[in-house]
């Protein structure tokens, strides 16, 4: 009997150490990967020709980074590796398996697998604040990936908005490419993380890495504050400053020529979506999530999730979520299993687990900037849609459900098909109707998940 088609969607963190356990098991998987070079988004690796150290690029996880691309290079004889390739559709085929829709350097294709591993990873989660669409506003993650893919920052004089623990090391990885950081704002309270600290020290390595990015920040005298309240990004034509006010209610302005703000960030679960997966919503981190179990199985019996994809846990987390979901899937397939190793894997992410609720204890969910989201401002961009047309479709039209507002409005029918307007549109509707966001659900994924050419056939 021939073996599956195990298909991979994404080789950051935990795509790669799947990839690695299955072809440790003299598997050949197929690695589908959005970047031309192996590595996601944490790791991003320059494009060839313009690499520089790793320690430039990836501070304190420059040896973590080393070894994962060290791991892809050496992982190439024995993947079906495809680059520079988009998975935009996935349709369940009789009886069992997949086909995936993608989009590659050879233009369409389709890709039958009878079993899926989902890494898709996470993006920045935005919330729309005066003159965020102005020409020269980024989210962190992009701010990162010019400096990391591109040997550029956003901006000379640059300041940065965030409520997460990315926000600090941004701000350290700027500063230290050469840019002015004139303002470091977190709008998220100091006392949480305070609060937060005894729990945090459960992976002291970790803990010790974010102070030490702190600690750098005010030995360089970056103007870090903590409790904003409010933000707004100043100018004509481009950012030309930005404005904010203190925990204390004082206003303050500071002249700057970029801004990279995000509050956070979200799960890329539109694969999971289309593949079938049953999801179930997160409360702490106010998102809807593909169901996954501790061994990384999904709702459905030959889809596997790892990674951020379908729960925030960050860069070690996804490598340990990689390899355990690698090992269930063989388990499945009938292969012998290492208990042992199952048991460590286990151990360690449950170690984790318990890190990662401090760390979302410490950067609470900035409910104070969804209230104060005025009616003229733009949510979703592709379309053009107010906070006030959603308000008024929500109270005029009966637009109680996402799904609903979506076909009243088109809010989350463009380019981004929701990925950047789908959380904030959420909570908005939610307050307008004051029932809690959990009840006005989500939207429902549909192909593509990400914009193609209209010159590819399809």
């Amino acid at each position: 009997m021939p073996e599956p088609r195990v298909a991979i969607v994404g080789a950051g963190p935990a795509g790669l150490r799947a990839a690695q356990v299955l072809a440790e098991a003299s598997l050949r998987p197929l690695l589908v990967d959005e970047g031309h070079r192996a590595g996601g988004q944490i790791y991003r690796r320059p494009p060839p020709g313009a690499e520089r150290p790793a320690a430039a690029l990836y501070g304190f996880e420059a040896g973590r980074a080393q070894a994962l691309h060290d791991l892809a290079d050496a992982l190439a004889p024995r993947v079906d590796y495809r680059p520079g390739t988009t998975v935009w559709g996935i349709a369940p085929r009789d009886p069992d398996g997949f086909d995936l829709e993608c989009l590659g350097p050879d233009g369409h294709g389709r890709i039958a697998a009878d079993r899926l591993v989902l890494a898709t990873g996470a993006m920045d989660r935005t919330l729309p604040f005066p003159g965020w669409t102005l020409p020269g506003v980024f989210t962190l993650g992009a701010a990162q990936i010019a400096l990391k893919a591109q040997g550029m920052a956003i901006g000379r004089r640059v300041a940065l908005v965030g409520a997460g623990p990315l926000l600090p090391l941004v701000a350290h990885q700027y500063a230290k490419a050469g840019a002015t950081v004139v303002a470091v704002l977190d709008v998220t309270p100091l006392a949480a993380k305070v609060k937060a600290a005894p729990r945090l020290a459960a992976v002291p390595a970790t803990l010790a890495k974010g102070v030490w990015y702190t600690m750098r920040g005010a030995l360089r005298r970056q103007p870090v504050r903590s409790g904003v309240r409010a933000i707004a990004v100043e100018g004509a034509a481009r950012v030309e400053a930005l404005a904010f006010e203190d925990a204390a209610g004082r206003r303050h302005r500071v002249a700057c020529d970029a801004v990279g703000a995000s509050f956070g960030l979200r799960s890329e679960a539109q694969a999971a979506d289309l593949a079938g997966c049953r999801f179930a919503f997160e409360p702490v981190t106010r998102q809807w999530q593909p169901e996954r179990s501790g061994q990384g199985r999904s709702s459905l019996p030959h889809v596997y999730l790892a990674g951020d994809g379908s729960g925030i846990g960050g860069a070690d987390v996804a490598e340990l979520q990689g390899e355990r979901t690698a090992l269930t899937l063989l388990a499945d397939l009938g292969r012998p299993r290492d208990p042992a190793r199952e048991a460590h894997l286990d151990r360690r992410l449950a170690r984790q687990a318990g890190f990662r609720a401090a760390l979302e204890a410490a950067y609470p969910y900035p409910h104070h900037l969804v209230e104060g989201i005025a009616d003229d401002e733009i949510v979703c961009r592709c379309e053009g849609i107010t906070a006030g047309a959603i308000r008024r479709t929500a109270t005029e039209r009966d637009a109680s459900e996402m799904n609903r507002l979506k076909a009243l409005t088109r809010t989350g029918m463009g380019r981004c098909q929701g990925r950047v307007c789908g959380h904030a549109a959420a909570e908005i509707l939610a307050r307008t109707l004051d029932v809690p966001v959990e009840t006005v659900g989500r939207l429902r994924g549909q192909a593509p998940i990400k914009p193609i050419p209209l010159r590819e056939p399809a």
